[in-house]
């Protein structure tokens, strides 16, 4: 439910981009819709995540610039300064307050060892600033309605190859049938 809702404001943009081929307009359909994502989570999680506040407070201030200077650089670097929040979070937490997001996202569920958290944190960071870049190359190489494509199909699907290659390393490094011996040995 949370990934249906967390595409809310991404579905609005899109949609109203391909509709009215207005990127400004687009724009503000992206804030309305973050701004409905913000209400439906308050309304039926009965509390806000922090990355939607996040994502929230860039997509306002981002979208905000666009809007009001007519100018679509901003919108365009929005996902890059969200995936760098994401990746400097993972970094920072780590080394500096000596917490392992991943490991206190996931650690439930999956008992691995704290130096595979730790690569895993700093893999997902450096995934995080590959993805911000790919962000800026399609935003500056190919036309808007190329990036605006990108950023419908690109962001889902780099989701999914970063848990792909996270499943692959944990495959291959013998963790997974771990946690099976575990799962088998708790029922």
């Amino acid at each position: 439910m949370l990934q249906l809702i967390d595409f809310i404001p991404i579905l609005a943009f899109v949609s109203v981009f391909f509709l009215f081929d207005d990127i400004y307009l687009a724009t503000l359909a992206l804030m309305v819709g973050a701004s409905c994502q913000i209400l439906i989570e308050r309304i039926f999680l009965k509390n806000v995540r922090g990355v939607t506040k996040a994502i929230f407070a860039v997509i306002i201030i981002s979208g905000g610039l666009t809007v009001a200077l007519q100018n679509d650089v901003f919108i365009k670097w929005k996902p890059t300064i969200v995936n760098w929040l994401f990746g400097f979070a993972l970094v920072f937490s780590y080394v500096v307050l000596r917490e392992n997001l991943l490991k206190r996202l996931a650690g439930k569920t999956l008992h691995l060892e704290d130096e595979v958290w730790v690569r895993l944190n700093y893999g997902w960071s450096l995934g995080f600033l590959i993805a911000g870049l790919l962000n800026l190359f399609v935003a500056y190489t190919f036309s808007t309605e190329i990036w605006v494509s990108y950023k419908f199909v690109g962001g889902p699907l780099i989701s999914l190859i970063y848990f792909a290659i996270t499943i692959i390393y944990l495959a291959k490094g013998g963790y997974l049938a771990q946690l099976n011996k575990n799962e088998k040995t708790d029922a």
